[in-house]
């Protein structure tokens, strides 16, 4: 069973559902009849779209090539009516067709004979969820296509609204937490991806973020510390904060780095460690033996601080990690 997006929003649900047809756009590729490969597809894209990301154009080739090449006669195919929150679920009757004349937004064409509908509220948080995919063409898992066919044929009552089950909240929870978890990775990703004078300024932006002043040592020679932090920001009102930054991702500082780093300390002094490789149990047991308050921060620390002060970081400390927020049921 097939997912065809009848368009961002489901524009041309109704156009679908009245022609007895599903289509993609690419309009630019033209007559796809020509292309048998997935080499030639990837061409046909590259010569189509020369500005596309490497990650979007190699999506696009894997979209129009199963659009054209491997969904066949008899396939189930589902297409999502947002305005009425039901699936159309039909037939694929026909095969590849260009068809410019017809649609100018959507010209590559399959005929599809609809056998019926099911309510978005009918299925499962699971169903629903693999359902949400953002392209615009996929193969549906088993288990989801299996559910499918179920209530097209049953056409169980669907569930009242908000009247979720115990097992649905559940599954609601567990895949926000799989996004949140993701979502870390993938900010992880981009920290590390960073210059080490950029790991400096994003930490320099959250702790003004905190309300603190900053300075920030010259380049050149490991003097010891790499910010100050304090509340007046030359250092003079307490709580005078140095901070050391170390951006090695893969290598973890050890006992002789943090004992370093607190040997050029005041007995005033708060340190504040940043590895984004990480500490050595042996780091993390001198931190806690140490003269001064010292606190160690790893790449989770940086970001799980960073996601709790973001709104209140500066537009140049928030360019640097670019993140967008979203809403979840709560």
């Amino acid at each position: 069973m097939w997912m065809v997006r009848a368009g961002e929003g489901g524009v041309v649900v109704d156009d679908f559902r009245t022609g007895s047809y599903v289509a993609v756009g690419w309009i630019e590729m033209g007559d796809l009849s020509p292309l048998k490969t997935r080499e030639q597809f990837a061409r046909a894209v590259e010569k189509a779209y020369p500005e596309a990301r490497k990650m979007q154009a190699a999506m696009s080739v894997g979209q129009i090539y199963r659009f054209v090449r491997e969904i066949k006669n008899g396939d189930r195919v589902v297409t999502y009516d947002p305005g009425r929150r039901e699936y159309l679920v039909g037939t694929v009757a026909g095969d590849y067709a260009y068809r410019p004349g017809e649609s100018q937004e959507f010209p590559q064409k399959r005929a599809v004979h609809w056998n019926g509908t099911v309510l978005r509220d009918a299925l499962s948080v699971s169903t629903r969820n693999s359902l949400g995919a953002i392209a615009t063409l996929f193969l549906l898992p088993p288990e989801a296509a299996d559910e499918i066919e179920r209530h097209l044929a049953g056409s169980p009552a669907p569930l009242p609204p908000g009247k979720e089950t115990a097992d649905d909240e559940t599954q609601v929870d567990f895949i926000y937490k799989d996004v949140q978890n993701k979502a870390i990775e993938f900010i992880k990703d981009r920290i590390t991806r960073l210059e080490w004078d950029e790991v400096q300024e994003l930490v320099a932006g959250l702790l003004r973020a905190m309300g603190y002043k900053t300075r920030i040592s010259p380049s050149g020679p490991d003097r010891g510390k790499d910010i100050v932090a304090s509340p007046d920001g030359f250092g003079f009102e307490s709580p005078r904060i140095v901070v050391e930054v170390k951006h090695r991702t893969g290598s973890a500082m050890g006992s002789q780095e943090v004992r370093s780093f607190l040997g050029g300390r005041h007995k005033d002094d708060k340190g504040l460690y940043v590895s984004t490789g990480g500490f050595s149990k042996d780091a993390r047991y001198e931190a806690e033996r140490a003269s001064i308050p010292l606190t160690l921060m790893d790449l989770d620390d940086l970001v799980r601080a960073i996601l709790e002060h973001y709104e209140k970081m500066d537009v140049d400390s928030q360019r640097l990690v670019p993140l967008r927020k979203i809403y979840w049921p709560g």
